[in-house]
């Protein structure tokens, strides 16, 4: 192959590739929030956008800082009180949509926190679905994040949980 013709196959790859680059699914705007003291607990919070043609689902959370890490959602009773059940099926994320883990709604737990964290720090964790597989995600510990949409969350007492919510 002459020169002139490796580089034209290599940039028709390159006008190809951005076709490939958003199949499947994307996290956007990972962070956690923790109380960073070994035992304590923590929050992720992230968005999945879903560029697959299929409905997947969120399945699985590994981490390494926790002993526990599930997935949780805010649920509130009849007379008012808060609970952050755990949901062992997982999320959907539907074909060409996104799931959004937040504040006050679903979100992942930390629980049991192996390691001091302190903001800064960048915890790996990986995130398994249904059709797209495991993807591993750098989340940076960010106690300051303002997130776009308040959600219950933010007004709730931490404390008993080892957790603030951030100002």
């Amino acid at each position: 192959m002459t020169r002139f013709q490796t580089l034209l196959a290599a940039a028709a790859a390159l006008f190809t590739l951005p076709a490939f680059a958003h199949e499947g699914v994307h996290i956007n705007d990972p962070y956690a929030i923790t109380r960073g003291a070994i035992g304590s607990t923590g929050a992720v919070f992230f968005t999945v956008e879903n560029h697959a043609s299929v409905d997947d689902r969120l399945v699985g959370v590994t981490s390494d800082v926790a002993d526990m890490v599930e997935m949780h959602t805010h649920s509130q009773s009849a007379d008012g009180v808060m609970t952050m059940p755990a949901v062992p099926e997982g999320f959907p994320v539907a074909a060409e949509g996104e799931l959004v883990l937040q504040r006050g709604g679903n979100h992942i737990m930390l629980m049991g926190l192996t390691r001091a964290l302190k903001d800064g720090d960048v915890i790996e964790m990986t995130l398994t679905f249904e059709h797209a597989g495991k993807v591993v995600v750098e989340v940076p510990v960010d106690n300051a994040h303002q997130p776009a949409a308040t959600g219950a969350m933010q007004g709730m007492d931490h404390s008993s949980m080892g957790m603030a919510p951030s100002n």
